[in-house]
């Protein structure tokens, strides 16, 4: 039982080792190629937006040119507009009656009647149209092996749309997972 628990320990130590070493290749990394994504047509967008990014930070050298990169950035990206509706409806009603009456042949009929109705309806019908953007990324060196991943997404922000906001947001995690690995060494 010892045995058994002393070499996972020490194969998930490993393992750990190897996934270090294998981010430290964020700093050897000079070249990348950022690879078509998948999901769709908005993916092209994404991946060039992807791109801008990442030319804008300074932070790798991209190229068009597969072969003479140094890792390669694969992944899936998805832009989605759709229209999120809400409805709902309320009533209150309320109906009263009475009646009374007499009636006869030799006198003279009476008759009474009250009646009440008071009635209330609310309905709302909410329309509102949301953009949603997701990119899952993934840096691959040249033996295959992924040496950096990420997932982000956005509901838009305030100055830039969603899938732009998504393309800054993987850029800034890229920036601050080198810089992490820079003060690591």
């Amino acid at each position: 039982m010892k045995i058994t628990i002393l070499l996972a320990v020490l194969l998930s130590a490993g393992v750990v080792r190897a996934q270090d070493d294998l981010s430290k290749q964020l700093l050897t990394v000079k070249r990348i190629y950022v690879d078509r994504l998948t999901g769709g047509e908005t993916a092209a967008q994404m991946r060039d937006l992807i791109i801008a990014s990442i030319h804008g930070a300074r932070l790798y050298v991209l190229t068009e040119n597969q072969e003479r990169a140094d890792a390669v950035l694969r992944g899936a990206a998805e832009d989605l507009i759709y229209t999120d509706q809400f409805a709902s409806s309320d009533s209150v009603d309320l109906r009263s009656a009475v009646n009374t009456g007499n009636r006869s042949i030799r006198t003279s009929s009476g008759v009474r009647s009250l009646s009440v109705g008071v009635g209330d309806k609310e309905s709302t019908d909410i329309k509102e149209r949301k953009h949603e953007a997701l990119a899952t990324v993934r840096l691959v060196n040249k033996d295959g092996d992924v040496i950096w991943s990420t997932t982000q997404e956005s509901n838009g922000a305030k100055f830039r749309g969603a899938s732009a906001d998504v393309a800054d947001k993987i850029t800034r995690q890229l920036t601050a997972d080198v810089e992490r690995v820079r003060a690591g060494r």
